[in-house]
């Protein structure tokens, strides 16, 4: 029997943004307000990981393993679900330094809902994609048998459950735009939209390296390309929770415009994004640009 965590959920509000900004440019601007789908699980977190939970507590798991950084919303998301799921949860943590120093408030709330967190050198860390050492990994973390969630949520599951994101948009927007981590919600985003509407990513982190992987995504989900979609690569701002002053005024100033919380890591530099391709005449004038907010502070 399904969860009631994790049954269908209601569409996430869609609304209406007037902006200066782009409204001089022709282009009508709607916030697909994703940050509200589920109270502890916002927007694409929830997306990925119901499918993945699912999956997870059919198959008999009791526990379930993961991957992120110091900073990692995933490892948040994954561990307030074993929270409200009554799974137990392990984080593989990115940086063997962080063992000896005090949790910060991100890794915290991890430990807090009941996560434990087993932290390995960068090295270690990149070299989970080879089967062998992921083995070791998870050996050594206690987790052997455990139901094993990738990195940012990201895998075939995921794309099933964002591609719904993508049906909820059909009908009404031009460009579907989303900030981007690991790929797979904008790879998902893109299958689910109607022919004729552009999913465009933004990501967050420097390196140019998601093209390839939301490619290998939708081959693994959909057997090859799905959708049309393509990325802004020039927002990251220096990199991955990098929050330079200027992105921090837009943030705040477009959370006093339009009333809701801007967050920073991803949403900011989404909004930034959009509103510089606005104002450089990227989009056509009459176009309907739909920014998908992902999170909350």
């Amino acid at each position: 029997m399904d969860h009631p965590e994790l049954q269908s959920r209601p569409a996430s509000p869609l609304v209406e943004a007037v902006d200066e900004r782009f409204a001089a440019h022709g282009v009508r601007l709607l916030l697909k307000r994703d940050d509200l789908v589920h109270p502890e699980l916002p927007g694409n977190k929830w997306r990925k990981l119901a499918p993945n939970l699912r999956a997870a507590l059919e198959a008999g798991h009791e526990q379930l393993v993961t991957f992120g950084g110091a900073y990692s919303n995933h490892l948040r998301a994954t561990a307030a679900a074993g929270r409200l799921l009554g799974i137990a949860t392990v984080g593989i943590v990115r940086g063997d330094e962080l063992a000896a120093r005090p949790l910060n408030d991100s890794l915290a709330r991890c430990a807090a809902d009941g996560m434990r967190l087993h932290f390995v050198t960068r090295s270690r860390y990149r070299a989970k994609a080879d089967p062998q050492a992921l083995a070791e990994l998870l050996d050594e973390a206690g987790a052997s048998g455990a139901y094993v969630v990738p990195e940012g949520g990201s895998n075939a599951l995921a794309l099933a459950g964002c591609a719904e994101l993508g049906r909820e948009l059909r009908g009404v927007t031009d460009v579907a735009a989303v900030a981007c981590g690991t790929g797979g919600t904008l790879a998902g985003l893109a299958a689910g939209l109607a022919p004729g509407q552009r999913a465009l990513g933004v990501p967050v982190l420097a390196g140019g390296f998601l093209s390839g992987e939301i490619r290998s995504l939708q081959a693994e989900a959909y057997g090859g390309p799905v959708g049309d979609w393509t990325l802004a690569e020039d927002f990251h701002h220096g990199g991955y929770a990098r929050v330079p002053a200027a992105l921090e005024s837009f943030a705040a100033d477009f959370a006093s415009r339009h009333g809701f919380p801007v967050e920073r890591i991803y949403v900011a530099k989404l909004l930034w994004a959009l509103t510089t391709l606005t104002t450089a005449g990227a989009f056509p004038r009459g176009t309907t640009v739909t920014a998908i907010i992902t999170g909350r502070p």
